[in-house]
């Protein structure tokens, strides 16, 4: 029997007290950044589940408007350094009356290429003048324009009413640069909503973007899929039972949850449709959907690729200034070049 030498038995036992953990921490693993680290440190499951609170879907639009207002408030706070850090130009713009975010980085040159941004937040959470740490950091890197689509939230709007208004602003862009000059991408449940207006817009014959972008979409609004369960304990931001049960409820009745328009896993990826990049991190609840629109994509001989992150929670591409971000945003820009036909 082969001997294990000492050193190495102490190197295993550090490890594994790194990525120890008590009941109400989160486990660190030893195999990413210590920025990444130190990130996780301040969160604790007991912090997460706090969280767990939101209305019931059907409750009155007054108490939904104050908790997004109260998300709304704490989504703010970290912009003043974002705007410091990248100097970009944010101003307000409207697409055939749809309010959007029009975000140029420092020292922009004027380009035939743009990209269209749909933002996350469970469906029901801020409007897109606060979610510029998934925008400006890869508008900085590409520089491209970065527009994002300030879409009515759920549950003052339904899933129907919001994918149309992505569409509006997609067909006024239109306008200005070709279909294959535009690319798309979307966080969390705004990779839900990107993904299910491209399916709505080939089905009704509108030329599509050159490729999309998904970060940790929500592409199965039901918690269905293995890590959903399997990693609904170690998940450091996301909680579904009290929370986006109830933002997908908001967003959209069960009875719709299979609608590929709600759900875009169940779409028919035996047509046309983009290049994909889908990026996730392996922490986070949502890796199934990931792995599952892969699977649908790659089965139907779709030009995709799945970029998966160790160790990473959903959406760590906006936290910008940990490597692992500055990574996911270098792949996001190389993706979309590609496609765009940018060659510097």
């Amino acid at each position: 029997m082969k001997q294990t030498p000492n050193n190495a038995l102490i190197s295993s036992q550090e490890e594994r007290n790194i990525n120890h953990k008590t009941e109400n921490e989160l486990a660190i693993p030893s195999t990413i950044s210590e920025e990444a680290k130190t990130m996780l440190s301040n969160w604790t499951i007991e912090g997460r589940n706090a969280g767990a609170n939101l209305p019931k879907h059907d409750a009155p639009i007054s108490v939904w408007e104050e908790r997004q207002r109260e998300f709304q408030i704490e989504a703010e706070q970290p912009l003043a350094k974002l705007l410091e850090v990248y100097q970009p130009s944010v101003e307000t713009i409207f697409l055939d009356g749809i309010r959007a975010i029009d975000i140029k980085p420092k020292n922009y040159q004027e380009s035939d290429k743009v990209i269209i941004y749909i933002h996350g937040g469970g469906f029901v959470f801020y409007p897109a003048d606060v979610t510029l740490l998934s925008s400006v950091p890869l508008a900085d890197t590409s520089n491209l324009r970065i527009i994002a689509i300030d879409y009515t939230l759920a549950p003052q709007a339904k899933f129907s009413q919001i994918l149309e208004e992505v569409i509006t602003a997609y067909k006024a862009l239109l306008k200005t640069y070709k279909a294959e000059h535009i690319a798309i991408y979307g966080d969390s449940a705004g990779g839900t909503i990107t993904v299910a207006s491209i399916l709505k817009m080939r089905d009704l014959k509108i030329n599509l973007p050159s490729s999309v972008v998904l970060w940790s979409a929500w592409l199965d609004l039901d918690e269905i899929g293995d890590s959903y369960h399997t990693l609904k304990d170690t998940d450091p931001t996301l909680i579904y039972k009290g929370f986006l049960e109830n933002c997908a409820e908001a967003y959209a009745p069960r009875k719709e949850w299979k609608n590929p328009y709600v759900s875009p896993v169940y779409g028919d990826y035996s047509k046309a449709f983009p290049p994909t990049l889908i990026q996730v991190g392996c922490k986070e609840i949502f890796l199934s959907n990931s792995l599952r629109m892969y699977r649908q994509l790659k089965e139907n001989n779709k030009d995709v690729e799945l970029d998966v992150y160790e160790g990473m929670w959903h959406v760590w591409q906006g936290h910008y200034d940990i490597p692992e971000s500055k990574i996911a945003v270098k792949n996001t820009k190389n993706f979309m070049y590609k496609h765009l036909g940018i060659t510097k």
